[in-house]
């Protein structure tokens, strides 16, 4: 069969990848939301949870591009099949430890897990898609609805029932999400063939990771599309996070609640999915590296003001709102840009080369934000880093302002 030709994608695989949208997103927000609040438990330091939180993504830094060609070459559910059930099969060992360097392997493994998980959900999307933002940006909504839920659900889970309650809903969570695979289509394998590899039954030797395969995913950072916005995605997901460490510690400082909390994060998630469906639209507004670019500006400047806002639990849920906007609209014109960047048999590679940056950023700023806090005060951290990244960001827009940019079709 040759290459499909870029026409609407097939509805039944559709409906499928945004179930999985839904319960692959939101199951990395459990876990994401309730560590910080378990770390508080424990009586931990913001520089420990800032390291607990960011050692999530230790193994998604070294391995997503050996799981995103093993997508591409075994079948992206089958892998995503296996993290979920480890996952599941983790989080009840949480409650059972208590100590920092326990819950920082346990957290390698889990983090992992989720987020080579979600990594499948967006290789798939992709390649049904073709790249078309519009679709995408439906993904990414349906991808914010579970994450909108996760943090309230968990909030109100924390509130009521403390730690093994929480860590059970990961379990039924992971459960959930089993379940909607079961119902999703594999793209059709002979085109994955077109990359010119054969497609070979798997063997212990693919447990391994191949310098060739990292080689060429590096590569496609020759692309000046992919090479931007990789960086700017870099620079986009520090304010996550920064959300998912210090922020939780500040407001939970100010006196805010698991559900004041939980609201907050259902708050950015829901005004990104709303954000996302603008991404079809938003990709003929003008370039679209010159999009991601300001939008990504935007999110760093409003998460910088926080304590600025005074606690005012109203402020706070207008700064969230207005940054979910902004974030929403820039993630499917991101994974647009790259996804018609390079060819549909190269999905799962981009994929991992975008999560390895991506984690890069998640892995240093939690412990650098939470020295920050603890070095100086929790308060000034939150400019300090802001102004910092709003730097880089003027440095990535000098980048796109000296590159030759040719229309993304």
């Amino acid at each position: 069969m040759s290459a499909p030709a870029p026409s609407p994608p097939d509805r039944k695989s559709l409906r499928a990848a945004y179930f999985i949208g839904l319960f692959g997103m939101g199951y990395i927000d459990v876990f994401v939301f309730l560590m910080p609040l378990y770390g508080l438990k424990l009586g931990l330091s913001a520089t420990d949870i800032g390291w607990l939180v960011g050692g999530r993504t230790i193994l998604t830094l070294f391995f997503s591009i050996h799981i995103g060609v093993l997508m591409d070459r075994f079948g992206t559910l089958t892998v995503m099949r296996l993290f979920v059930l480890i996952a599941m099969f983790a989080a009840p060992l949480y409650p059972l430890l208590d100590t920092f360097w326990a819950l920082l392997v346990l957290q390698t493994i889990v983090g992992g897990a989720v987020s080579f998980g979600w990594a499948g959900g967006q290789t798939l999307i992709a390649q049904i898609a073709h790249g078309d933002a519009g679709y995408i940006g439906r993904f990414s909504f349906a991808s914010r609805i579970g994450t909108t839920g996760a943090p309230l659900i968990a909030g109100a889970i924390w509130d009521l029932g403390g730690v093994w309650p929480s860590y059970l809903l990961a379990v039924l969570w992971g459960a959930v999400l089993l379940m909607t695979l079961r119902y999703a289509t594999e793209p059709p394998a002979e085109e994955a063939a077109e990359s010119g590899d054969p497609i070979t039954p798997f063997s212990l030797r693919d447990i391994v990771p191949r310098l060739s395969d990292y080689t060429r995913s590096f590569a496609m950072m020759g692309i000046p599309v992919i090479a931007i916005s990789v960086a700017v995605m870099f620079l986009r997901n520090t304010t996550s996070g920064i959300n998912n460490s210090v922020y939780v510690v500040y407001l939970d400082g100010v006196g805010l609640t698991g559900w004041d909390i939980g609201v907050l994060f259902a708050a950015i998630e829901f005004a990104s999915g709303i954000g996302s469906l603008l991404g079809g639209p938003a990709m003929r507004l003008g370039h679209p590296l010159w999009t991601m670019t300001i939008a990504t500006a935007l999110a760093i400047a409003l998460i910088g003001i926080t304590p600025w806002l005074g606690g005012i639990f109203l402020l706070l849920l207008i700064a969230q709102i207005l940054r979910g906007l902004v974030q929403g609209v820039s993630q499917p014109v991101m994974f647009s840009a790259q996804s018609k960047s390079v060819g549909r048999h190269e999905q799962g590679a981009v994929v991992g080369l975008r999560q390895t940056l991506n984690r890069l950023a998640a892995i240093i700023v939690p412990p650098v934000m939470g020295a920050v806090a603890d070095h100086w005060d929790m308060e000034e951290s939150f400019p300090i880093m802001g102004f910092g990244l709003l730097f880089l960001c003027g440095l990535v827009a000098l980048w796109v302002a000296v590159t030759p940019l040719r229309p993304i079709e």
